[in-house]
């Protein structure tokens, strides 16, 4: 089977690469940041079960399990998908992981002191798409014991007109890409908030919508490209420390949604 599937319908179009979303046009107009340009090196990726940087931790997460030991974001990105099922409207696609097995840490050695990274429990994670109009719904099902600790964040980048015009707005509250860069590596937080609207200057806007996420934080240090990201907890603002305390447990199966809507 095939790790590339491609979703269409009469309004739009959807490239997946091993889990990836690359590619989401309408009327030949692309809405995702394409790799190879200038901002980042993915157009997707998910983070998990930590968010944020853990160097300030010394890459150490405490848990009831004992100690595990995860990069910036977690482990979940170094795993590859399995592609499960697909048809013209719809892929499903699936990460597992098994307890204290070492995961080689691509960060390693250049931008972290840990070659190999782990987590003390057992989970699988699906990642399904489907495409309803001119709507992509992604769903994320996290199966693990119960009181497993995590956060959750999804890292989608998206394509801009290269002008630095854009803004967004949530709540009746507009930001500006200059408000985005000032925020820097720590990215700029949206708390308490289930939509925003992505203001574009030469293509549709777009309104991404969620399902127990319930904040965003955006990053982009240019103008072609932001990342706006649905995420459980936001950690950059705080000194705290990678504990299970400061997550969520798991109910054992644990369900989150995003819909990004061409308007």
């Amino acid at each position: 089977m095939s790790s590339t599937v491609f979703l269409k319908n009469k309004a739009c179009t959807v490239n997946i690469e091993k889990g990836e979303i690359i590619s989401f046009q309408k009327d030949d107009k692309e809405y995702i940041h394409q790799k190879g340009n200038k901002g980042w090196r993915n157009s997707d990726d998910e983070m998990f079960p930590v968010i944020g940087p853990t160097s300030k931790n010394n890459f150490r997460v405490h848990t009831k399990n004992g100690d595990a030991i995860l990069d910036q974001h977690g482990l979940l990105r170094e795993l590859e998908y399995d592609l499960v099922s697909s048809d013209d409207n719809s892929a499903k696609f699936i990460k597992k992981y098994i307890k204290n097995t070492f995961v080689n840490n691509s960060k390693f050695p250049v931008k972290s002191t840990e070659e190999n990274l782990s987590w003390p429990f057992d989970f699988s994670f699906e990642k399904n798409f489907t495409l309803e109009n001119d709507i992509l719904n992604i769903e994320f099902i996290i199966n693990s014991i119960e009181g497993m600790p995590f956060m959750l964040g999804y890292h989608p980048a998206f394509m801009l007109s290269n002008t630095g015009n854009e803004t967004l707005i949530y709540n009746d509250t507009k930001i500006t890409l200059a408000d985005v860069y000032k925020a820097g590596a720590n990215a700029f937080p949206i708390l308490n908030a289930d939509k925003i609207i992505l203001k574009n200057i030469d293509r549709n806007d777009l309104e991404i919508t969620t399902k127990g996420f319930h904040n965003f934080m955006l990053w982009t240090e240019v103008d072609n490209m932001l990342c706006i990201e649905p995420i459980t907890q936001y950690t950059s603002h705080t000194d705290q420390k990678f504990s299970e305390e400061n997550m969520r447990l798991s109910t054992g199966k644990n369900s989150f949604s995003v819909s990004i809507k061409i308007l």
